[in-house]
């Protein structure tokens, strides 16, 4: 028996749908014969990660109690309309131990829940360190949904960064494919979509591969139903917007992140770098839509990153102004506004996803299941706390209970994990990461 995969493709062939238009309507219902096969739904994840810790007093809710309607405070009032598929989770904490400081253990054992390996890498006075010694949960829910037919896809994940700086090390790297694997984030919008569509090496030819694919789906839409003609548009239109938008960016040097300052201390960020992420996340969206691939994730500068965000009216770097004391009115100010930004930026990867429709027997918008997590690698700043990490999980994809806000009060992220895990159809995982943090299994968050 074929495979839907390979279903899908003998469609796209029966239509006669050349190889540079696949990604786009891989993730049509088949066909074989007169038969129509509908798909199911799939389920995806995006992980968002955001540097430096957050404001404890701006960032938590008044009321955990699991029933009362979910009061979003000020700093993350971007996600009110999504108020009824968020879920804020406290009480959760990085238990991770041994070599690094906790910058490094906070960023390079945030997914992977378990230890860094020794090595050389010296951070703050605490012990030298190397990269982590496990998978990170995207990945590990990337190879699960890999090893099966119905939910490979072109690109088992995609990783994508805005203004990463041009370095490796643990405080740079959060996804990897295994011990002593890191995976580093494209954080250049003009490589991430000549990977995504068909590896142009310039923009000529990207432009010939978009004109080729835009001949292909005039052809095929006359032989599919409405909705999936609508979605085949929504999709020519985001790809039209995006080569556009990156044409333009590309002509006036705008994706070209400056090199560091000679003071190690202070990033360059470009100023438009605002810009740069709403074209990331365009691009992850159009590549979840268009069954590229079922887990991504966004990466927003780095730990102890000194991103300078000018187009807030901030000079100072970030991480500088994280270490200020907590009666620092003007520091305080500042860190609201940045992690405001922030939580912007997941509102409209949340709204983008929302006004995406679900192909498939059940409908919906891609938003209704997809599960996006927003993490950071501390809880606060200027204790380099790594408890009480801030958590905000938005969508449908895992089948947790959302517009709520718990408390668990002290327990290992690991369990964090397993839940998400298991909600994303990985049932078969009975720990990941540090296995003594593993103790009692998944939170219960269904």
């Amino acid at each position: 028996m074929n495979s839907p995969m390979s279903d899908r493709r003998q469609f796209l062939r029966h239509l006669g749908v050349g190889a540079a238009a696949f990604p786009f309507v891989a993730g049509l219902p088949s066909v074989r014969g007169d038969e129509q096969q509908v798909r199911s739904t799939p389920k995806r994840l995006v992980v968002v990660f955001t540097p430096n810790g957050t404001l404890p007093d701006e960032f938590w809710p008044q009321h955990f109690d699991g029933a009362a309607e979910l009061e979003l405070p000020p700093m993350l009032s971007a996600l009110a309309p999504f108020r009824s598929q968020t879920l804020i989770v406290k009480g959760v904490n990085n238990e991770v131990r041994g070599d690094g400081d906790n910058h490094m253990r906070g960023m390079s054992c945030l997914l992977t829940a378990t230890v860094l390996n020794p090595g050389n890498i010296q951070g703050g006075s605490d012990s030298p360190a190397g990269w982590a010694s496990g998978i990170s949960i995207d990945q590990e829910i990337s190879n699960f949904f890999q090893s099966r037919d119905e939910s490979r896809t072109r690109f088992g994940s995609l990783e994508f960064g805005v203004a990463v700086p041009n370095r490796a090390d643990p405080w740079t790297r959060m996804c990897y494919a295994g011990d002593n694997q890191p995976i580093a984030p494209i954080d250049d919008p003009g490589r991430m979509f000549a990977k995504l569509y068909g590896g142009a090496a310039s923009r000529r030819r990207v432009a010939g591969v978009l004109d080729g694919v835009r001949d292909d789906l005039r052809r095929v839409a006359g032989r599919l139903s409405p909705a999936d003609r609508r979605l085949l548009d929504r999709h020519m239109q985001l790809v039209s917007e995006l080569e556009k938008d990156i044409a333009s960016a590309e002509s006036q040097a705008a994706l070209l992140h400056p090199e560091p300052e000679i003071d190690p201390e202070i990033e360059l960020v470009n100023d438009n770098t605002p810009a740069i992420s709403r074209m990331q996340i365009d691009m992850l969206v159009n590549a979840l839509a268009n069954d590229m691939a079922r887990v991504a994730s966004v990466q927003f500068m780095r730990s102890v990153g000194q991103a300078r965000m000018n187009w807030l009216g901030i000079d100072e770097g970030h991480h500088g102004l994280s270490h200020e004391p907590d009666d620092n009115a003007d520091a305080h100010d500042k860190l609201r506004r940045i992690n405001a930004w922030f939580a912007g930026e997941v509102a409209y990867l949340a709204q983008c996803l929302a006004a995406t429709p679900e192909p498939g027997e059940r409908g919906g918008s891609l938003l209704d299941n997809t599960q996006i997590i927003w993490v950071n690698e501390l809880g606060k700043g200027n204790s380099h706390t790594l408890v009480d990490l801030p958590l905000v999980l938005i969508g449908g994809g895992a089948g947790f209970q959302t517009g709520r806000a718990v408390d668990f009060q002290g327990t290992p992220h690991n369990r964090l994990w397993l839940a998400l895990a298991h909600g994303l159809g990985h049932e078969g995982l009975a720990a990941f990461g540090t296995k003594d943090f593993c103790a009692g299994g998944p939170l219960p968050l269904a």
